[in-house]
């Protein structure tokens, strides 16, 4: 690097030419590749047509189903398997104790938040009436549809054949079970 005179300019040339050359290379890819907007969506949705999402919402029921005829062909020993996911939190003996749930003896007739010893939610206490037939089958469905607040996390039973197994078998949790309905 001895005694060059013109070292600075040239390394000033480099760095310049450098960012010159970035500059330059910018404006052609830009020019090469310039998205367009489009004005109006590609594809458009004839009036009339529904979206399988709005279409399996449409066809899924409000609710549900009516609990008495489906307890006509219920069957308490598949209730009884259905019903161990519910051990978690639930015991099934006479005089069992409660768990995260209250224990499910007898809860066929039981007024809601009825069950004595077990913490219920204010939602669960504010419930006037019993656990009838109907009552069960709309809150073994959704929860916390039913009872908006409850402490319950279970997602719910949506096979309506499930629920009217599950409630045979919750019926016969019972020293004198309640007439079908």
């Amino acid at each position: 690097m001895g005694n060059d005179p013109l070292l600075f300019n040239k390394i000033a040339a480099a760095v310049l030419s450098a960012g010159l050359l970035a500059m330059i290379t910018g404006f052609i890819a830009h020019e090469l590749y310039h998205p367009h907007h489009i004005e109006k969506p590609a594809y458009e949705i004839a009036a009339g047509v529904t979206s399988a999402a709005e279409k399996q919402t449409a066809a899924a029921p409000a609710g549900p189903q009516a609990i008495a005829p489906l307890l006509a062909k219920a069957n308490a020993d598949e209730g009884k398997k259905i019903a161990k996911k519910c051990e978690s939190c639930h015991t099934f003996d006479k005089d069992g104790k409660n768990k995260i749930g209250p224990n499910l003896w007898g809860v066929i007739g039981r007024k809601h938040a009825g069950h004595e010893g077990f913490s219920y939610s204010a939602a669960m206490q504010a419930m006037p009436g019993t656990w009838d037939y109907e009552a069960l089958n709309k809150f073994i469905y959704n929860p916390r549809g039913y009872v908006n607040g409850t402490k319950m996390t279970f997602a719910g039973l949506k096979n309506d054949q499930e629920r009217a197994d599950v409630i045979a078998f919750l019926r016969t949790l019972s020293d004198s079970p309640k007439p079908l309905p």
